[in-house]
C-alpha cells in the first residue's frame, strides 16, 4: 500500500517540500522573524489543503479523459501541463488580470503584487464578475454534456439523468439551458456587470465548443488513417481540453485565496502544491483503474461540476464561501462512491468484470 502510495505521489511530496522550502526562504527575507516565518507556511498548507479538497472532482473528470489517450500523451499532461497549472494559472493567470484591468506592464505588475498587496487583491477580486461568468459557463458545458448523451446507459440519479439523456435528441439542448440560466442571473446584476457576465459567459460557451471542435476534428483524421491502415495513438484534443478544464477550475480557487491572503507568492506556492496532488491523483486513478470499478464515480464528480459551475455564475451576485463548494462537491463524490460499493455487493460478478 504504502509503496503504491510513493510511487504515485513521490515527485508531489518532493514538490511541496520544495514549495515549503521556498515560503520559509520567502518568509524569513520578508519578516525576518521565525513567528512570521511560520504563519506564512501555515498558510500555504492551508491553501494547498483547500486546493485540493476543492479539486478532487477536478481530478475524477481528468481521469476519466485521461484513461483514453496513450502513455505519451499521459506524460505530457503531467508534465506540460504541469507548467501550465502551476506556473501559468498560479501566477501568470492574476498577474495578467492586473495588468489589463490597470494599464500596467509586466514589471509594473509584478511590482504591485509584492508592494502593494492589498491594491492587487482589489485588482484582481474587482475581475470576478468576467471570471465568474467564463468559468462558471464552460463547467457547467462540461457537466452537461456528460448528461445530456443519448448513447448514455448507465445512470446514478436514475430520474434526472434518463430524461437529461432523452432531452438530447433535441439539437443544443443544454446550451439551450445555460443561456438562459446566464441570462437570468445578469437580470439581477448592475447593467456595465451584466454585459460583462454575459459577454465571458459566452466567451466560456464558445470556448468550449472550439475545444471539443478541435477535438472532434483529430478523431475524424485519426479514424480515417486507422481505415487507411495507420496506427494512430494520439491525445492531442483530450490535451487541450484538459488544459482548459484545469483553468476553468482553478479560476475559482485563485480569487477564493484572497480570502487567507493577499501575497503573490503565498498564494503561488499554496495553490500549486495543489494542483500537483491533483496531478498525481488524476494518474492514480488511471493506473489503477478506479473509474472502472466504482461505476457511479464519475457521475458523481460531473455532477459536483454542474453544481461548482452553478455556483460561479451565480457567485458574480452572491458570495458563496469556498468551504461550502467543497463540501457539497465532497458528498456528491463520496456518495456516488458508495453507492458505487453498494452496487458491486449487489452484483459481485458484474463488478469484477471492468475492473480485472
Amino acid at each position: 500500500m504504502l509503496a503504491t502510495l510513493w510511487r504515485f505521489y513521490a515527485f508531489s511530496l518532493f514538490f511541496t517540500l520544495v514549495c515549503l522550502g521556498l515560503g520559509a526562504w520567502y518568509g524569513w527575507s520578508a519578516t525576518g522573524t521565525i513567528t512570521g516565518t511560520l504563519s506564512l507556511l501555515w498558510i500555504i498548507v492551508v491553501l494547498s489543503v483547500l486546493e485540493i479538497s476543492l479539486s478532487f472532482d477536478n481530478a475524477v473528470v481528468n481521469a476519466s479523459v485521461l484513461k483514453e489517450m496513450d502513455e505519451v500523451w499521459q506524460r505530457r499532461f503531467l508534465t506540460w501541463g504541469i507548467a501550465f497549472a502551476v506556473f501559468g494559472m498560479r501566477v501568470v493567470f492574476p498577474l495578467a488580470i492586473v495588468a489589463i484591468a490597470a494599464g500596467l506592464g509586466p514589471l509594473e505588475t509584478i511590482n504591485l503584487s509584492l508592494n502593494q498587496p492589498d491594491e492587487y487583491e482589489r485588482i484582481v477580486s474587482s475581475a470576478h464578475v468576467g471570471i465568474a461568468g467564463f468559468g462558471g459557463a464552460f463547467l457547467a458545458m462540461v457537466g452537461l454534456k456528460f448528461f445530456f448523451d443519448l448513447d448514455k446507459e448507465v445512470h446514478w440519479i436514475a430520474v434526472i439523468e434518463r430524461n437529461l439523456a432523452k432531452f438530447a435528441a433535441l439539437p443544443a439542448a443544454e446550451i439551450a439551458l445555460l443561456l438562459l440560466v446566464m441570462w437570468g442571473i445578469s437580470n439581477l446584476l448592475e447593467p456595465d456587470e451584466a454585459l460583462t457576465f454575459l459577454v465571458a459567459g459566452i466567451l466560456g460557451l464558445v470556448t468550449f465548443i472550439a475545444v471539443e471542435g478541435i477535438n472532434t476534428i483529430l478523431e475524424m483524421k485519426e479514424e480515417a488513417h486507422r481505415l487507411q491502415g495507420v496506427v494512430v495513438r494520439s491525445g492531442l484534443g483530450g490535451f487541450l481540453y484538459l488544459n482548459v478544464l484545469d483553468a476553468s477550475f482553478s479560476f475559482d480557487g485563485v480569487i477564493g485565496a484572497f480570502a487567507l491572503s493577499n501575497n503573490m507568492v503565498v498564494i503561488a506556492l499554496g495553490l500549486s502544491i495543489g494542483a500537483m496532488f491533483v496531478r498525481s491523483m488524476t494518474i492514480h486513478l488511471v493506473r489503477k483503474g478506479t473509474l472502472a470499478a466504482y461505476r457511479f464515480l464519475e457521475h458523481g464528480a460531473f455532477w459536483a461540476i454542474i453544481v461548482l459551475g452553478a455556483i460561479m455564475l451565480v457567485s458574480a451576485k452572491f458570495h458563496i464561501p469556498e468551504t461550502i463548494t467543497g463540501l457539497i462537491g465532497a458528498i456528491l463524490i463520496g456518495l456516488s462512491f458508495w453507492w458505487s460499493v453498494r452496487y458491486n455487493r449487489r452484483h459481485p460478478v458484474e463488478a469484477d468484470g471492468p475492473a480485472a
